[in-house]
């Protein structure tokens, strides 16, 4: 790989404007119903077409943002409608709870059982009400921000299937998203709650889930930020740690505050020391902290969001402290994540490979894997890049 910024930076950008994002516009939009398709094979046809609310909510923010930050392309913020006007009317239930997943018309398949559709619903609105300047869509994503705030501590409720008071844990996943979303939200919101949220999140982030000895982020600890010894509470999932800590560093960023900024990168850098294959290549998906067998069947598997996160946490990381490690590492990463996930033959990027690194599923979308990780990391990458440069 080449070591000139400026070069970096053209391989970001013209590989999401020229390569990632036509894809999604020529193949996932659905015209006649509304809403995106998601799964998609390697070549863009539509294998299934039920909706994921999760997908649904990130395409519409990552067509409103690109709107937003790169250029105010009429086409993307048609295809960003599309899906809100969707969403607006298919979205919720009752009460305002976003549901899990549609059928192609919008019917509810399952129950909004988490509040991870809300948390991308707030996201996306935003996003969109910043691109098209419509009050309705301020208030759809203010109602659903609102929500993940007053559900935060329980998140899913009554759809919770663990028995109550037995073994308590928090999930890192509330507070990192919240973290991300919040800073999202911070042209809607009082600076006075901005603030507030930002302030417990970064907090119990870097207090509760960050074991201070081993220098890891654990995925689940007890409320008091005790680690339980169980499956859950040993669970450490490279990816989500390191892309909390891009989320951590880009807050501190704002906040002019280096010490946290060294912080995160030290708990990336230990991640990765920690999850890297060494025989093969590629970051782990699950590792279990005190080297015990995962119980997730998958862990050894290579996803595609998981590197592509990677690299945005360590060249911000570069740029922000000028550590050699992230470099060094950042090589490293680009070069398996380029050379394993990009798909030149047909656009877009591959989701899934085996330890190895072949591609296990040759899909480019799915239930899982949508219009998000893959360009909203370009898009990040190209600009620090474009910083380096000068």
């Amino acid at each position: 790989m080449t070591d000139n910024f400026t070069e970096l930076a053209q391989l970001y950008r013209d590989t999401l404007l020229d390569n990632v994002m036509p894809f999604w516009a020529q193949n996932s939009i659905d015209w006649e119903q509304g809403g995106y398709y998601t799964c998609l094979d390697r070549s863009g046809r539509v294998y299934d077409t039920d909706k994921f609310i999760w997908l649904q909510n990130r395409q519409v923010w990552t067509f409103s943002m690109l709107y937003n930050r790169v250029e105010p392309r009429p086409e993307w913020l048609k295809i960003a409608g599309h899906g809100a006007n969707f969403l607006a009317e298919h979205g919720r239930d009752p009460q305002g709870n976003w549901y899990f997943a549609l059928d192609r018309s919008g019917q509810p398949l399952v129950q909004p059982y988490n509040i991870f559709s809300d948390c991308f619903a707030a996201m996306a609105f935003s996003q969109f009400a910043l691109a098209d300047g419509e009050a309705w869509a301020k208030d759809v994503a203010l109602q659903a921000y609102h929500n993940v705030l007053r559900r935060k501590d329980d998140p899913k409720g009554h759809y919770n299937k663990t028995y109550p008071g037995t073994r308590s844990l928090k999930s890192l996943a509330v507070p990192m998203i919240l973290a991300n979303l919040t800073l999202e939200m911070s042209w809607l919101l009082p600076s006075t709650e901005l603030d507030r949220v930002l302030d417990l999140t970064v907090k119990e982030v870097m207090t509760d889930f960050l074991d201070k000895e081993r220098g890891l982020m654990f995925e689940n600890v007890a409320p008091d930020g005790s680690h339980v010894d169980c499956f859950e509470g040993r669970s450490i999932n490279p990816g989500h740690g390191i892309e909390a800590m891009w989320f951590i560093m880009d807050i501190a960023n704002r906040r002019q505050d280096p010490a946290t900024i060294n912080q995160a990168v030290d708990v990336v850098l230990n991640i990765l020391n920690y999850a890297w294959d060494e025989q093969y290549g590629g970051i782990y998906y699950f590792m279990d902290a005190d080297g015990h067998p995962p119980q997730q069947l998958e862990w050894n598997q290579k996803l595609w969001w998981v590197h592509v996160e990677t690299l945005v946490a360590l060249v911000m990381g570069y740029r922000l402290t000028g550590r050699a490690e992230c470099w060094t590492w950042y090589q490293k990463v680009h070069e398996y994540t380029w050379s394993h996930f990009a798909d030149p033959e047909h656009g877009e990027w591959f989701g899934y490979l085996d330890r190895q690194g072949e591609v296990l599923l040759d899909l480019k979308g799915g239930k899982w894997k949508g219009c998000f990780h893959v360009p909203r990391a370009l898009l990040m990458c190209w600009r620090e890049f474009e910083q380096l440069a000068g």
